[in-house]
């Protein structure tokens, strides 16, 4: 029986969910999810200074509006300093690791004259083969005792195999003079400890791949798989920055981003599955693999999620969008909708949903079903009422009155009324327009109509005939 797949995520909690861990985060879940497999999150706090419980909370809500759910509780690897520093000391007693007593003063000193004589500044410990410890009381560092001669081979799914000749390794610190671990010993026992079996991480953590394979190999532990996938640039090819816009997760939930839509397209960036552009979470469990991700880093297109945004709201369950954009009104620090607005708009999602890219784009088209009598009217919609022939809405109301309130009744009447005062309905549509939502720009006059029903459609009509 095969090993069950077990991916991890595991951010930093020093800022909010970068776009850049978002796609990390989404295809370890991805992987995990499509192979049955289990997806952990694990907070790597141990910078106390820079690690925040806000930094913690933001990353958890980022990933929660994704939809990105984990399994289990989340791991602090701060909490697990006392089972890393048990690994040092059990490399230690093995003899594959070694106390170095040299001071700062020592390796700063070792440096210079290396660099002066043109020679590697890799530093090598005169501790490393002492035979015992001359300096019982004195400050020391642990490190592990990399292999001097040979070669190291990164076996990476995404980068193919990555080669490093040894002798480029030093004698890595796994324990900080105060008896603190480092983080590169912390994430090796952690992955190990959690049963992780896959590494899917950003590509400026390759070399560090073989920094951490010393330490499965001194454990003897196996080594998991690794895969490190390139990073995301700006359109303009750069490493993608405050410069470029938007960097959050967050921030994108704010400005009214559908998850699905971002899911789609942070699973296209960089990875692809044939032409295939628009798809559904099912498909995208289903079909991710390595193979499809490229090893150049993607640009960010904003066009391109705002395209793939507005086909999801199209196929959206209309409740389901009803409740997103609630959420976004939160995120956004927008007034929240009365129950009734709420019944209004999945009432009139119908008539929303297919061509609105983000939710402010949804809401503006949605306002002739959120508003309340009187309306505020824009200034084309004035000019349209102005234009008026005197007394023709008022005139259309016994019409309307009378007429059975489905589409096809509403529009034989309209056009009716049209052709009896010889003219187009599109010379009608404006003005009724102006009267049902206060624009000129607007879904159709019938949509309008049956989301507000007669009653509504008549006193709206009636306060701008009146």
């Amino acid at each position: 029986m095969s090993q069950q797949v077990v991916t991890r995520f595991a951010p930093s909690p020093t800022g909010f969910l970068h776009i850049g861990g978002a796609r990390t985060a989404l295809f370890n879940w991805l992987y995990a999810r499509g192979r049955g497999g289990k997806f952990l999150l694990r907070i790597e706090d141990t910078d106390r200074e820079r690690s925040t419980p806000e930094a913690t909370a933001a990353i958890l809500q980022g990933m929660a509006w994704l939809g990105l759910d984990h399994d289990g509780e989340v791991i602090s690897q701060f909490a697990r300093a006392d089972r890393h520093a048990e690994v040092a000391h059990q490399l230690l007693a093995e003899g594959k690791a070694y106390k170095c007593f040299a001071t700062q003063e020592e390796i700063a000193a070792f440096r210079d004259q290396a660099k002066a004589e043109g020679k590697s500044t890799l530093y090598r410990s005169p501790w490393r083969d002492a035979a015992e410890d001359t300096h019982p009381d004195a400050p020391y560092v642990v490190r592990i005792k990399a292999p001097q001669d040979g070669e190291t081979v990164i076996r990476d799914e995404v980068q193919g195999d990555v080669t490093i000749k040894n002798q480029q390794l030093d004698d890595m610190i796994l324990l900080r003079s105060d008896g603190t671990p480092v983080y590169m010993l912390a994430v090796v026992v952690d992955d190990h400890d959690m049963g992780v079996t896959h590494v899917i991480r950003g590509d400026d953590h390759l070399n560090n791949a073989a920094r951490q394979m010393m330490i499965y190999t001194a454990m003897g532990w196996p080594l998991p798989v690794y895969a490190h996938i390139p990073l995301i640039h700006g359109a303009d090819g750069k490493k993608l920055s405050k410069r470029h816009g938007a960097l959050g997760a967050q921030e994108y939930q704010a400005m009214g981003y559908p998850a699905a839509g971002m899911r789609n397209y942070l699973a296209r960036l960089g990875w692809s599955h044939g032409d295939d552009e628009f798809f559904t979470d099912a498909q995208a469990k289903d079909w991710f693999d390595f193979a499809g991700i490229g090893k150049s880093p993607a640009r960010f297109d904003t066009k391109k999620l705002e395209n793939l945004c507005g086909q999801h709201n199209a196929q959206a369950d209309d409740a389901a969008l009803r409740q997103e954009i609630e959420a976004y009104l939160v995120a956004a620090n927008e007034p929240a909708l009365d129950p009734q607005q709420s019944v209004n708009l999945e009432k009139a999602m119908f008539c929303l949903k297919d061509r609105a890219k983000t939710f402010p784009e949804l809401l503006e088209k949605a306002r002739f079903a959120l508003a309340s009598r009187p309306l505020d009217r824009d200034a084309k919609a004035e000019k349209a009422l102005t234009n008026v022939s005197d007394g023709i809405l008022e005139e259309l109301t016994p019409h309307l009155q009378n007429v059975s309130w489905t589409r096809n009744d509403l529009e034989a009447a309209l056009n009716a009324f049209a052709e009896a005062h010889d003219t187009k309905f599109g010379k009608l549509a404006a003005p009724l327009r102006a009267a049902l939502a206060g624009r000129a720009v607007t879904p159709s006059v019938f949509d309008m109509m049956l989301v507000l029903g007669r009653d509504e459609s008549l006193a709206r009509i009636q306060d701008v005939a009146g």
